[in-house]
């Protein structure tokens, strides 16, 4: 009980926390609060209830600063509105998440499904969204364009195809299997106006890579199907000119593919990038 009285009396007395800016501040006090509350020790009725207040005003606080960003996005002003925070992100290595992971959720407010109805084979990978600085980190490098069309291998809820949609010029199109997410993030594309992006309930095996410049696979599978997709890209790349950015235990793979140079050495834990040679 003393222990969260000193954090409430600490955290009451942070001005800070009251400025939209300080998102970062306001998710490490409701964690700090969290952490209190759940190790076990009984706090009587009235500092409880103070608990809770000052959660719901945080929560308030940024519910508030979701919304307008949700706003100046459907207004077409997104980008700035979006962009302006990635400075305030973590290093872009790792696979961890972290508060700009916590603002992208909270803007494109996602009603996920409980779980997926379709089953995996053995070379399809459990979805997990790639980590939003990486994301912002990979736009960034790549510097798409109008003449640009991301597809993102294994799109899942669609963060990355929305935050290009928000954030670029280019078209964004996800290719997703399970029908469930596909309709969400159908939804949130409408919802928050973005038009330049499309979601297709397709196999990456099976669907139509002729419009794309620049593809993304965040390991969305592996083994027998990594490498017929990689195959179809090749395909492509005969064709044309193509990038293929990657994130996760599927880079070495890609990286040992002979038609693909990268300008660094490719690492698992940041985006890694090719161009066909």
């Amino acid at each position: 009980m003393t222990r969260l009285l000193r954090l409430l009396d600490e955290l009451d007395a942070c001005p800070a926390l009251a400025r939209p800016d300080c998102l970062h501040e306001r998710l490490d006090a409701l964690d700090a609060i969290e952490r209190c509350l759940a190790l076990g020790a009984t706090a009587e009725t009235a500092l409880l209830a103070r608990a809770q207040g000052l959660v719901a005003k945080l929560e308030a606080i940024n519910d508030a600063l979701y919304r307008s960003t949700r706003h100046d996005i459907r207004q077409g002003h997104g980008a700035a509105r979006l962009l302006e925070w990635t400075a305030r992100g973590g290093q872009p290595e790792g696979d961890g998440y972290d508060a700009l992971d916590e603002l992208v959720g909270g803007v494109l407010d996602f009603d996920p499904p409980d779980a997926s109805a379709t089953a995996l084979s053995d070379d399809m990978v459990f979805y997990q969204p790639t980590p939003a600085r990486h994301v912002f980190a990979m736009l960034a490098r790549t510097a798409l364009g109008s003449s640009d069309v991301l597809v993102d291998l294994g799109s899942g809820l669609g963060h990355v195809p929305l935050l290009a949609g928000i954030c670029t010029d280019a078209r964004a199109i996800g290719i997703e299997l399970e029908p469930a997410y596909v309709a969400c993030a159908r939804q949130v594309a409408v919802d928050l106006a973005v038009p330049r992006v499309e979601f297709l309930q397709q196999d990456a095996r099976t669907v139509d890579f002729s419009s794309g410049t620049v593809f993304y696979l965040y390991t969305p599978f592996r083994g027998a199907i990594l490498r017929e997709v990689l195959d179809r890209l090749r395909t492509e790349a005969s064709r044309r000119g193509i990038r293929i950015c990657t994130f996760g235990p599927c880079t070495p793979v890609v990286a040992r593919e002979p038609w693909l140079l990268s300008s660094d050495e490719p690492r698992t834990d940041r985006i890694a990038i090719f161009r066909s040679a």
